[in-house]
């Protein structure tokens, strides 16, 4: 059986990088003033930032076209016996939900789509172990079923910089984003396979990074015990690469094992929290 391993662009995984693995991206929509962008094909992250950061400008993402994906899914199949899809987690979109649905309507037996708990970089992980797992000789249905019994054995923690774009996107009050900014509260939010939420309040970015990397140990500790051999550490940022590689070299030297992956954050997520975010996370993988 030859099996296909696509994803989306949530993941952090470029165009380009899907060619050299030999795997797909489905490119995730941005609105911006109404018009439609697809990330890493029409929209750059450079060009992204630029227009978020201009307080004229609306921006927000959306669901890809569930035709499209059929689309394309025809497309593979007629190289590939079968497909796991690997969307962002169903916590954070409907779009993982809307896509199931097509899969076991339209591509029954052909298509699973894993609703893997996954965004950004711990999303990136679980394509790299589709990719292993399907190396193995392991059937589309036995990847997707390892990927859906690990879901939950991941941990992201994010530095939100500012205030501001949880405020524009009807996350805070303009009462508590205000007040906020005034005290420049930094705060740390938390994606533990579904909703972001807050984690902590500090005001200086080393407060920040000490809370991170304490709330991964405490993990490494409890909820991953038994498996934190098997995980592994990984650090993104939204438009502050030279602040994540200074995080990267921290954590490193605090866990005393190598950063995996220094990667910017999926439009989806910077959209909410705007640049100069930092995350770490930690995620099991078997590659």
């Amino acid at each position: 059986m030859k099996t296909a391993i696509v994803t989306d662009s949530n993941s952090g995984i470029t165009q380009a990088l899907s060619k050299e693995l030999g795997i797909y991206t489905v490119p995730m929509p941005v609105l911006i003033n109404g018009e439609q962008f697809l990330e890493d094909i029409s929209l750059t992250q450079e060009q992204f930032y630029q227009k978020l950061k201009d307080d004229s400008t609306q921006v927000s993402t959306s669901q890809p076209s569930a035709y499209d994906v059929g689309e394309l899914w025809k497309k593979v199949l007629a190289d590939h016996d079968e497909i796991v899809y690997i969307p962002m987690s169903s916590g954070l979109s409907e779009t993982c939900h809307t896509l199931m649905h097509l899969a076991e309507t339209e591509f029954a037996g052909k298509v699973y789509v894993v609703d893997n708990k996954r965004i950004s970089i711990t999303q990136k992980s679980a394509v790299y172990d589709a990719i292993k797992l399907a190396e193995q000789g392991k059937s589309a249905k036995e990847v997707a079923a390892w990927l859906t019994d690990t879901a939950m054995q991941s941990s992201i923690y994010i530095m939100v910089d500012t205030l501001k774009y949880l405020k524009k996107g009807g996350r805070l009050t303009p009462a508590v984003a205000m007040i906020g900014t005034l005290l420049k509260i930094k705060p740390v939010l938390q994606i533990q396979g579904d909703k972001l939420d807050q984690f902590a309040k500090v005001r200086k970015l080393a407060d920040a990074k000490t809370t991170m990397i304490d709330a991964i140990k405490h993990d490494l500790q409890t909820r991953f015990s038994d498996i934190k051999d098997k995980i592994k550490l990984t650090v993104a940022y939204t438009d502050c690469e030279d602040q994540a590689k200074l995080f990267a070299k921290e954590i490193e030297q605090a866990f005393g094992k190598p950063v995996e992956f220094i990667d910017p954050l999926s439009l989806s997520v910077s959209c909410h929290i705007g640049p100069g975010a930092l995350a770490i996370a930690c995620a099991v993988t078997c590659h």
